[in-house]
């Protein structure tokens, strides 16, 4: 759940409420709150954060280079799918969400992305990230529940992230809460039955307060979306259900914040928003290749990863 003020102006969330839940498989919590660092290992204050909505582009550099950093150190794939998702996240929790909000990552392969995504925020320190895969480790590959307020649900099979967000959604309504749940999917994932389950639930029950998001980057583990299990006119289909559903780029700050606009459909019940994305967004040799679905960086690759985003 997040703070409601802008980037630059908000503080860092400590959370020491943390050290109440159960003891944690870390021999000490000391790295969680150390300060952000830069790729070369350099304090960053949080005033040196972009604290403005043009300053996207900047704060979007800053993370697909740590999230790479994060990724090389442990080896491990599934950076092109990361590289969607990170800037709907970025924009949601920098310049969407609110305290009472909720967010819930469906496609928890993109863990990654998360875990950067609170780096910038200040809610986790940069030693954390080192710990990401690791064992015992609460950064793994996919989102571990309630040890940190920003990853309130675990996932990973997907299909589970869009019907817990809808019985969120009604748990906050039966209980007089406020606050908004946003849940971003996949795109293949909406070959999983549950999910339109959940959608039947979500329109039936009106939850207002709902926000989906799909990451459309049109690729899967095993191929294209349209090859391995087509979903022709995904927006069609959503609004067939009752869902006020919009499109728009998925990496473009502006789009993405406009289409999060509480106003963009003046629907009274749940919205869906189809983000138009590119795997392995921002690295070249990456970008709509189904094999950095899975493919982890040597260090050729990632110095040349590197190169290409610092070049801007």
């Amino acid at each position: 759940m997040r703070l409601g003020c802008p980037l630059g102006s908000r503080k860092p969330r400590i959370g020491l409420a943390w050290l109440a839940l159960p003891s944690l498989p870390f021999t000490s919590l000391h790295f969680l709150v150390r300060p952000l660092t830069d790729t070369l290992g350099r304090p960053i204050a949080m005033t040196d954060l972009p604290a403005t909505s043009t300053d996207h582009n900047e704060l979007a550099r800053r993370a697909r280079l740590r999230l790479l950093r994060m990724h090389r150190e442990a080896g491990v794939g599934h950076i092109g799918g990361n590289l969607s998702a990170l800037d709907a996240m970025l924009v949601l929790h920098h310049r969407v969400m609110g305290s009472d909000d909720t967010f819930i990552l469906s496609k928890g392969h993109a863990a990654g992305a998360l875990y950067v995504t609170l780096w910038t925020l200040g809610e986790l320190g940069d030693e954390a990230l080192t710990q990401f895969h690791a064992d015992g480790s609460m950064l793994s590959g996919h989102p571990v529940a309630r040890w940190t307020p920003g990853i309130p649900f675990a996932t990973g099979s997907l299909g589970h992230g869009l019907p817990v967000s809808a019985g969120i959604a009604l748990a906050h309504r039966l209980q007089g809460q406020r606050g908004r749940v946003f849940c971003l999917c996949s795109d293949g994932e909406w070959q999983e039955g549950s999910n339109w389950e959940a959608l039947i639930f979500a329109s039936h029950q009106r939850l207002a307060s709902l926000v989906l998001l799909v990451d459309q980057n049109g690729l899967q583990g095993f191929g294209s979306t349209d090859e391995v299990g087509g979903i022709a006119n995904l927006r069609e289909r959503f609004e067939a259900f009752g869902i006020a559903a919009t499109e728009c780029d998925g990496h473009d700050a502006a789009a993405i914040e406009s289409a999060l606009a509480d106003d963009v459909t003046g629907s009274q019940g749940p919205r869906a928003i189809l983000l138009h994305t590119v795997k392995g967004k921002g690295v070249s040799f990456m970008e709509g290749k189904l094999e950095w679905h899975y493919l982890p960086l040597d260090d050729e690759l990632y110095a040349r990863a590197v190169a290409e985003i610092e070049a801007g």
